[in-house]
């Protein structure tokens, strides 16, 4: 199974990790390590992870407070949102109408 991001998915990814390379050195590339990581328990187990409604689920990272918000169409992981946890819990519905 492959995965994709979705475009606001991918600017929440590339600011998280530049936030947190600017905090620690390599910081941001652990970070970066950890999404690839929960991605790739995803693919492995795309049904396993809590639901957030009919066809949206949400794997949580685990160094880090952010969850991967994503759907599963035609044989696809699409990230919809890579979601700081301490963000309002509604904030990734904003991505799927971008």
């Amino acid at each position: 199974m492959k995965f994709r991001l979705l475009p606001p998915a991918a600017d929440e990814l590339r600011a998280a990790a530049r936030y947190y390379e600017s905090q620690v050195p390599g910081l941001g590339h652990d970070f970066l390590a950890e999404v690839r990581v929960t991605i790739a328990r995803i693919i492995q187990w795309p049904d396993a992870w809590q639901p957030l409604d009919a066809e949206i689920r949400r794997c949580r990272t685990h160094r880090f407070p952010y969850g991967i918000i994503y759907a599963v169409e035609n044989g696809e992981v699409l990230v919809v949102s890579v979601m700081h946890l301490h963000r309002h819990p509604d904030s990734w519905w904003k991505n799927l109408r971008a």
